[in-house]
């Protein structure tokens, strides 16, 4: 197969390829596709660049042992949000002492903002940097669906395909963690702690 024919492959059919052959530069050709999302996605967990870094080899060295466990249930790109979810809420469960930290506006720069907002567009950058600090506050689990939900726009069914769960209980994870995050925007200090 020429290089050309391997790039114009679909991930699934790539996929099974590579199972079939074991080819490392086969999985290149998937790496290259896919690195920046899961590098992305890594970083919303990770405290640092490194790590994310470090995170992302982490779960394409992962991909590439359990790729025969991808049965086409669902698309490569959905599986691979899942997996990467996956491994990263892991990672952070078994980090607990590490506290998960997003780079948003600083305690001091919070201190500096004038008393009365001039324009709706300064109030909604105010509410986006208290959501992105809220999100850091509930569960890895819930922030990982709402993550696949929301940002990644996956639907209740691509979810229950990824998850390997139910659509109602997709529907009822999806209710929870929606409801935790709203509890913890409303009781939210400027200092970073719920009341």
């Amino acid at each position: 197969m020429t290089t050309d024919a391997v790039h114009t492959l679909t991930d699934e059919a790539l996929v099974e390829a590579i199972v079939k052959t074991n080819d490392t530069l086969l999985f290149e050709v998937l790496y290259d596709r896919y690195a920046t999302m899961v590098y992305n996605k890594c970083y919303g967990f990770a405290n640092s660049v490194d790590e994310a870094k470090d995170l992302t080899q982490d779960v394409f060295l992962r991909v590439f042992v359990k790729l025969a466990s991808f049965k086409g249930k669902s698309k490569f790109s959905t599986w691979l949000y899942a997996f990467t979810y996956n491994h990263c809420v892991n990672y952070v469960t078994r980090n607990t002492a590490k506290k998960i930290e997003k780079k948003a506006i600083s305690s001091d720069s919070i201190e500096n903002i004038r008393e009365d907002i001039d324009s709706t567009r300064e109030l909604e950058t105010m509410r986006a940097e208290k959501l992105k600090k809220v999100m850091e506050l509930i569960s890895p689990e819930d922030k990982m669906i709402l993550l696949l939900k929301y940002q990644d726009s996956l639907s209740i069914k691509e979810l229950s395909e990824a998850l390997d769960i139910g659509e109602s209980a997709v529907k009822m994870r999806l209710k929870r963690a929606k409801e935790k995050l709203v509890h913890k925007y409303d009781n939210y200090t400027k200092d970073g702690e719920s009341i």
